[in-house]
Parts: C-alpha cells; sequence; structure tokens
C-alpha cells in the first residue's frame, strides 16, 4: 500500500544511494507531482532550479560532461517530460552520463484523461542505456529500493555511458515524512558496483599512420611522433599536433601527397567535412577506438577500446605533415593580423588564445565549433566542450551553465545569435548563480552557416533569407539585459581577447557581442583557403 512515508523513504533510499555512488548535483524543474523525489534531492544534493525543462536537461548533460559522473534531471508528469528528449539524445549519441527522473500520475490515472497525463513509458525509445518504472512505492519492495538506485548510476556510467530513465508515478498526498531506509553497505559504499572491463592494447600495424583524435583521447597522442590531427575538445598539444588539417586538406596535391596507410580514429569524428571526406577516399587500413559502433565511413577493419600500441615513427613522415601544417599556420595568422574589423575564424582563435589556464570553453555546433577547429591554436590547458553527439545548436547555453557549475571554474560559451536564441530561457535567473560564465555572441543576424551551402547560390536572394538565412531582427545586448547580465559590444578585431579576459576577470555571468556579416564572413572562408593553398604552392 502506498503512503506518503512509502513515497518520502523510497525517494530518500535512491538519493542516498546516489551519493554513495559519487552523485553529488541535481537539476529540477518546478512541478507539483515530482515535489517527493524533489524534497529528496534537495536533502542530501546540490540542487539547481530551472523553470525550462529543456535547460534542465542540457545543464544537467554539462555537469555529466565535465564531472563524468551523472546529474539528476527531474521533471514533473506529461509535457515536462517530453521537453528533455533533446539532451537525453544528445547524452546517448555524446556519450554522457545522464539521470532522468520523470514523475507520473500512478496507474489508475492513467488513459482515463486525467490531466497533465501522457504514455511515459519508454519515452525516449533507445537512447537510453536503461528504462525503468518500479510502480508507487510500496513498503513491501523496500529490499529492492537500493538495487533499482544503484543500477540506474552503473548503467549511466558504464561502456558507454549515457542516460539512464527512471518513470516515478507517485500517489497524493505527495508531502510524506521521511521513515527509516533500508539498510546500505557498510562504510557508505554503493550497493552495486560494475567491475571495469580489461582492454588488451590495439596492435596498430606499420605504415604511414594518421592518428584523428577527439574528445577523450590521451594526452600522451600529442607526442606520439606521428601526425595527430585534433580535435579541440581533445585538448592535445605537442609536436605531433597537426592544427590546420581542413586548410590543407583542401589542396589537392598536398591532400594526395599525404595520403595514409592507416588510419586511427580514436573518439568522435571532428567536424571538417573536408577531413572525414579525405579519410574514407584514402582507402587506408581504419582502426577505430570507441566504447561504441563509430564508424560513419563503413570503412572501419578494427573496432575497439584500449589503449594504442603504435610502431617506430617515421620522423620523414611527421616532418612532410610539419611542413605543410606550419606553412597553413603562417598563411592564416598573416591573413586574419589584417583584419580590423572582428571575424569569426578570429573570434575563435582570440577566444581560445586569450582565456587564462583552467578555463573550460564550450563551443556551439554549426559555425563556432568549425572555426575553433580549423583557425584556433591548440591548448592542452583549457578544457573544450562541445554537444557534437548529435550535433544541435539547442541548449548550448544551458550546457556551459552545467559546466561552470561542475568545473567550478570560469566558462565560456562561444556560438552564434540563433544557438542563443534557442537557448534563451536557460538566462533566467542565472545572475543568481554562483558561476563565472561570460557568453560570446557571433550576431550575424540568422543562421551563418547556410552561407556555405550550395543554396546560397543556386537560390534568388529573397528566398534564401527566408528559408535559411533566417534574419530575427533580435538586439542581442537587449535580450541579455532583460536578464540582468552585462554586456560588451566589440567592433575592433583586437579588442576581442581583451574583452573576453577582462569578462573572466571581473566574474559573473557576462554577455561580449560580436557582430558579423554572413556574406563577408563566407568570403572570408574563401580566401583563408586559398591563402594557404597559395602557401603549399
Amino acid at each position: 500500500m502506498t503512503t506518503p512515508r512509502a513515497q518520502a523513504t523510497f525517494c530518500a533510499t535512491l538519493v542516498d544511494e546516489w551519493v554513495r555512488a559519487g552523485v553529488t548535483d541535481a537539476v529540477v524543474a518546478p512541478g507539483s507531482r515530482s515535489t517527493p523525489m524533489a524534497l529528496a534531492l534537495a536533502a542530501r544534493l546540490r540542487v539547481h532550479v530551472f523553470h525550462d525543462e529543456r535547460a534542465a536537461g542540457f545543464c544537467a548533460l554539462g555537469i555529466g560532461a565535465t564531472a563524468g559522473v551523472p546529474a539528476v534531471v527531474l521533471t514533473t508528469s506529461g509535457t515536462a517530460a517530453a521537453h528533455l528528449h533533446a539532451a537525453v539524445v544528445e547524452a546517448h549519441q555524446g556519450e554522457v552520463p545522464l539521470l532522468v527522473c520523470t514523475a507520473d500520475r500512478p496507474p489508475e490515472l492513467r488513459d482515463v484523461g486525467a490531466p497533465q497525463t501522457i504514455d511515459q513509458h519508454h519515452l525516449y525509445g533507445n537512447a537510453v542505456r536503461w528504462f525503468a518504472d518500479p510502480g508507487p512505492a510500496d513498503e513491501s519492495t523496500a529490499h529492492t529500493w537500493r538495487a533499482l538506485a544503484a543500477r540506474a548510476v552503473a548503467c549511466t556510467t558504464a561502456e558507454p555511458p549515457g542516460p539512464v530513465h527512471l518513470n516515478l508515478p507517485f500517489r497524493e498526498p505527495l508531502v510524506g515524512e521521511v521513515g527509516e531506509l533500508p539498510s546500505g553497505r557498510p562504510d557508505g559504499a554503493p550497493w552495486t558496483v560494475l567491475a571495469p572491463a580489461a582492454h588488451p592494447p590495439i596492435e596498430v600495424p606499420e605504415g604511414r599512420i594518421v592518428v584523428v583524435a577527439g574528445a577523450g583521447a590521451h594526452h600522451s597522442l600529442g607526442a606520439c611522433g606521428w601526425p595527430v590531427l585534433a580535435d579541440p575538445r581533445s585538448s592535445l598539444q605537442g609536436a605531433s599536433v597537426v592544427r590546420h588539417a581542413d586548410a590543407v586538406l583542401r589542396h589537392e596535391a598536398t591532400a594526395v601527397s599525404l595520403r595514409p596507410d592507416v588510419v586511427v580514429r580514436v573518439g568522435p569524428p571532428p567536424a571538417s567535412r573536408v577531413l572525414n571526406e579525405w579519410l574514407d577516399a584514402s582507402g587506408a587500413h581504419e582502426i577505430a577506438v570507441a566504447a561504441t559502433w563509430r564508424d560513419p565511413g563503413h570503412r572501419a577493419a578494427v573496432l575497439a577500446r584500449g589503449a594504442l600500441s603504435l610502431p617506430a615513427a617515421d620522423s620523414d613522415w611527421m616532418a612532410r605533415w610539419r611542413e605543410v601544417d606550419d606553412a597553413a599556420e603562417r598563411a592564416i595568422a598573416a591573413h586574419l593580423d589584417t583584419q580590423t574589423v572582428p571575424t569569426e575564424p578570429h573570434v575563435a582563435r582570440a577566444v581560445l588564445d586569450a582565456v587564462p589556464s583552467g578555463t573550460h570553453v564550450v563551443v556551439a555546433s554549426s559555425m563556432p565549433v568549425r572555426d575553433l577547429e580549423w583557425y584556433a591554436r591548440p591548448r592542452a590547458d583549457v578544457r573544450v566542450h562541445a554537444n557534437r553527439g548529435a550535433n544541435g545548436i539547442d541548449g548550448t547555453v544551458s550546457t556551459a551553465i552545467g559546466v561552470a557549475l561542475a568545473s567550478g571554474a570560469p566558462t565560456v560559451v562561444l556560438l552564434g545569435d540563433l544557438a542563443l536564441l534557442h537557448d534563451s530561457t536557460a538566462l533566467i535567473g542565472i545572475r543568481r548563480r554562483d558561476i563565472s560564465l561570460s557568453i560570446v555572441v557571433i550576431d550575424n543576424d540568422g543562421g551563418g552557416i547556410f552561407s556555405f551551402l550550395p543554396q546560397a547560390a543556386s537560390l534568388e536572394g529573397d528566398r534564401f533569407e527566408q528559408l535559411f538565412g533566417t534574419p530575427h531582427g533580435v538586439r542581442i545586448e537587449e535580450l541579455v539585459a532583460a536578464h540582468g547580465i552585462a554586456s560588451l559590444t566589440v567592433e575592433d578585431a583586437t579588442a576581442v581577447g581583451p574583452s573576453v579576459r577582462s569578462t573572466i576577470d571581473v566574474g559573473g555571468a557576462w554577455a561580449v557581442v560580436v557582430r558579423t556579416d554572413r556574406a563577408a564572413n563566407a568570403a572570408l572562408h574563401a580566401e583563408l583557403h586559398a591563402a594557404v593553398a597559395a602557401a603549399l604552392d
């Protein structure tokens, strides 16, 4: 029989078990039906309240991505639970631990037209590592509560990590006193722990090797002696790191001369379509190092998990990559240094250059992540995050808030105006959060990435603007000011880095707005590609 006491004790038991497993944070969206769990979370964890469920989900995602331990995200029943779907998909495809708790109506109120009731069973489909609905809390099942909680956390952090969904039906009255919790393991140990899997070393065959390194790559790769085409999220730095593969491989003769015999992919793929298509066309023996089936080109000969065992490096092969990469860097730097007004490649480069050691940088999908990948200088002392599981622009600010909360370090989010507008509800109450967050907004009044697609040349200007450019006319400074956020508007290229650094030095929430022109930005990218090609010629 369900009682308020049983519900309160059930929730307290789950939270106690999650604390034992290392969970520290919960993100809560307000609601009535979720009251028993909200009270239990608030009693034991750091709780961050978000008015919008989608923002709550992405904040929890940011916490999990930073800490490696899931945050709990809690919603009430009905469409509130549906608003978490985008964050669940990103956690699934980005391999981020996330513990989703959705409150629900009890069985007798389902399928009878009760308000705020939808079918929440398997709401997120195959995008979760595990789904469970234990039914209304009953003291006769108390012996199962700790195992339920332990399994939920274990499934979020197992290989590969990802989201778990607990659907929790509660009956009224929703407020009750917590009774005695079922006994846990001695010394505060978790009820159940998954033993880590052992992986044998991955033997890489001899030949001209290229390593493509994404998030999670081991830092030793930066000095492995083989060319490492490193995503900024890898935080790799060293003599082996190639900074400008996208620009170099646009030069046809160079791309042909650098064709490898063996490709080793570590982690998720880079954003560069040029690089990915070059790898797929290389005909090389490909090894993918990942916890999931990660083979978008359908070419991998080996998919495995473990440490790499690389053969002795070929110094001539590395020297050739070093030569062309250094030439590309000189050409890019020289061309960007001539710009007097801010440009999007320059902003990405200046932001990563300017932030102090230990800063976390969150970069939006679309053009910002590409500009950072293609033009920025690598930083091993700065951690870069991006939601590149599903590659959406939604939830970018919320993710950055989660990163800032989990890390306790200064955090910068680099995003476009549309990404900010997609997630503007994340700004609600941001001044009350104890974080240092600098929001760098590239404002080109619309969707800048579409200017690089064939549609931009094949459609009439008005039709392109209607369907792809999508100007919005929102004054970004006024939008952030409505949430109590001070802003700096930057119009001088040399002021971008100092402006971002000044907001970090002051602390709190700030916005730095940089206006650019979409057509001019596309033209500048073409000029940069041409400058690199000329240098390689």
